[in-house]
């Protein structure tokens, strides 16, 4: 960081000698805090100092000094406040004003160009000239939510679980960059703090002050931090914030979630994002702004960014592309988890060399055995990696690896680590080579590898561990979707033996469950009433639970067009299977032959006898009221699921569509029902209620 490189002589003369008359106290302590605020603003976010630090200094102790003999003129804004010592218990839990929503990734050009067309597909054909994107750096680091009331910082929180966070506002308030009065910059701006403003941002902590902090801790012999993020959410989440103050924590605003002004509010996302940095608010000046026109220029420059985000003085681990336009963002709304109007653009993950120390088999829920790497343990894109896939047999034969190899690993879209290739120039001759076992490590049974596959499988449906992954995958979403219900429930209720089946999952020991650590009364009926709501999930949900080898969500949804309940497919011979148009050969043999097993069908008879939907109602024979028409089914409805009224249509005739096109015949309109009404308006297609629905299939 840069020195104050102007000695402001006349400033600093003046702080000393000065009447200390009461009279004069209290306005002199005001004075202080402006001179100081101010100064703070143009060294730490300006990076332009205008006195030296020793003049700073003089001003700084002159100020505890007053406020020390005077405790009253202490104001919450002090700048003296950031040296911390306030100590705390435990973080209080605050929520935040809105969801803290992460962001759908790309990985490539293919990826970029396809979010451009959902934008165009989502938003009326007449604003597709509005759009415009803005391109800033993905931030390696603590994301933070700050509130500011009247222009006083009141509030700190960490992003937490999305909506409720930690509360770190003394810890916050030693981050140098951070002003706690806005506007900032003391008599300086003639700006009007807003009424309230709730902002997003990323703490996090330059690589050279992450390098220095940990070579001090070394001579020290004190904890290393694994990486600049760690050490940045390590620092703002110490219980003493006098060691938030003694770390070099920086900040950056990149979102402005709450805005009350009585001027006029930006309308785009780059305007507000120069409107907070007119307040004082750090705002990272590395922005690019790209027109629609300019899209193919966006491609190209986040390919280069890859390589110039090592040149950077902080971690970022991509860019992220926003719509500029505020009024096009709220059209465009979210997708589930993800907003639809942003997009995450992340590169090739790092590789790193490494010993692999052992090679260990995994068993899946389908009885698939996966070989994985057991690795030295090392840093890989700033996180710690010590165990990477191997995925077969073959993989591992190919590559040569044996153990005791230094090996090339790669965390695969920086998430999953991979093994890329074995060094064998490095070799000593203690190295093994590897084989598959013949026996599942899990439960002794044999393992299997058919002819014509790459996978080898352990042939025991009751081994536990594919019993533990077949309970994760059978109440998972786009299966059962049984809310509370994942896979420390699994593991859990597996291991102490209430789950012997898929079917136990409806008939569990509440009594005993209530006795278990953590299970308390409101936990419990959640639980409870999660897995009664997922008794009517359509039948192809039930279909893909079930987890028959190359059946998912669409193959599932094929079947259940063409069988009206489970035992009439249950009850086909394989060549019904072959006759449904996008059912192959090899999906009809593994249904067939799934269904030959009696345990398998003792299961879904169980399930039936539990109350778990296995049949469909259907239209009669000859009777297809909705047949040739394509639907949309958009908003909540009053009585049906959306996933209810698909089914409906589908077993009258209908067919179901994602989006709303010419093609298009009816769209089924719930309550806020977003851009898919827009859509049907400009293109003349009738809506319907739930109730008309139903009168059609009557």
């Amino acid at each position: 960081m840069a020195n104050r490189n102007t000695e402001a002589s006349t400033l600093s003369d003046s702080t000393t000698g000065f009447s200390t008359a009461p009279a004069n106290v209290a306005a002199r302590a005001t004075d202080l805090r402006a001179l100081l605020r101010h100064h703070q603003y143009q060294y730490y976010v300006l990076d332009a100092p205008e006195i030296s630090d020793a003049a700073f200094d003089s001003l700084f102790r002159e100020l505890q000094a007053l406020e020390a003999a005077h405790p009253a003129l202490r104001t919450a804004d002090s700048p003296t406040l950031r040296v911390g010592g306030v100590v705390a218990d435990k973080f209080e839990k605050v929520e935040h004003p809105a969801p803290m929503l992460s962001l759908a990734n790309a990985f490539g050009s293919e990826d970029l160009y396809a979010w451009r067309e959902r934008l165009k597909r989502f938003l009326p054909a007449e604003r597709h000239g509005e759009l415009s994107y803005v391109v800033e750096p993905k931030f390696d680091g603590l994301t933070v939510v700050l509130r500011y009331d009247h222009g006083d910082f009141v509030l700190g929180a960490t992003r937490g679980d999305g909506q409720f966070g930690e509360k770190i506002t003394d810890n916050l308030r030693t981050v140098r960059r951070l002003p706690l009065v806005i506007p900032a910059g003391g008599a300086t701006t003639s700006m009007h703090a807003p009424l309230q403003l709730i902002v997003r941002g990323e703490a996090y902590v330059d690589k050279a002050d992450f390098e220095a902090f940990n070579a001090r801790q070394s001579e020290a012999g004190e904890r290393l931090y694994a990486n600049p993020r760690n050490f940045a959410a390590g620092s703002l989440r110490q219980l003493d914030s006098a060691i938030s103050a003694q770390r070099p924590v920086k900040l950056w605003i990149y979102q402005a979630l709450v805005l009350e002004t009585e001027d006029n509010a930006p309308e785009t996302h780059s305007a507000m994002l120069a409107y907070l940095a007119q307040l004082g608010l750090p705002v990272c000046p590395n922005l690019r702004h790209f027109g629609d026109d300019d899209f193919d220029a966006l491609a190209a420059y986040l390919a280069e960014y890859g390589a110039l985000r090592a040149t950077l003085p902080y971690e970022v681990d991509g860019a992220v592309i926003k719509v500029d336009s505020l009024e096009l963002q709220e059209l465009l709304g979210f997708t589930g988890k993800d907003p639809r109007w942003a997009l995450a653009y992340k590169y090739a993950g790092e590789e790193a060399v490494t010993r692999l120390n052992a090679i260990v088999v995994n068993i899946g829920r389908t009885g698939v055995a996966t070989p994985n790497a057991v690795l030295e343990p090392v840093a890989v894109g700033g996180v710690i990696v010590k165990a990477a896939t191997l995925h077969n047999e073959d993989y591992v034969r190919d590559l040569d690896v044996r153990v005791g190899d230094q090996v090339v690993i790669k965390r695969a879209g920086e998430v999953i680590p991979k093994v890329l290739r074995a060094l064998p120039e490095l070799r000593n001759g203690s190295e093994a080579p590897w084989q598959m076992p013949s026996v599942c490590p899990i439960c002794g049974e044999p393992l299997v590898r058919p002819p014509d596959e790459a996978a080898t499988y352990c042939v025991n449906s009751a081994c536990p561990e594919q019993l533990v992954r077949k309970v994760e995958y059978f109440v998972g979403r786009g299966a059962m979707d049984i809310e509370g219900f994942g896979i420390k429930q699994a593991e859990a209720f597996v291991e102490l033996g209430y789950i012997k089946s898929l079917a136990d999952i409806y008939n569990l020991p509440w009594e005993k469950i209530a006795a278990l650590e953590g299970y308390k009364e409101k936990r419990l009926d959640n639980l409870r009433a999660g897995i009664e709501a997922g008794k009517q999930r359509p039948v192809a949900r039930l279909l893909t639970a079930l987890g028959i080898r190359f059946v998912g969500e669409t193959v599932a949804e094929l079947l259940m067009q063409h069988f009206s309940s489970l035992q009439a497919l249950m009850d086909a011979p394989q060549e019904e299977f072959s006759a449904i148009h996008g059912i192959g050969p090899r999906i009809a043999e593994s249904v067939h032959e799934f269904f030959l097993l009696e345990p398998n069908r003792a299961l879904v008879h169980q399930l039936a006898a539990y109350g778990v939907r296995t049949a469909e109602a259907r239209a009669p024979v000859g009777a297809q009221p909705l047949a040739g028409k394509t639907f949309v089914v958009t908003g909540t409805l009053p009585t049906l699921s959306r996933e209810e009224a698909q089914a409906l249509i589908k077993a009258n005739g209908g067919k179901v569509a994602g989006s709303v096109s010419k093609a298009t015949a009816y769209v089924v309109l719930g309550e806020n029902a977003g851009s898919k009404l827009d859509k049907a308006r400009e293109l003349g297609i009738p809506t319907i209620s739930e109730e008309e629905l139903r009168a059609l299939v009557a």
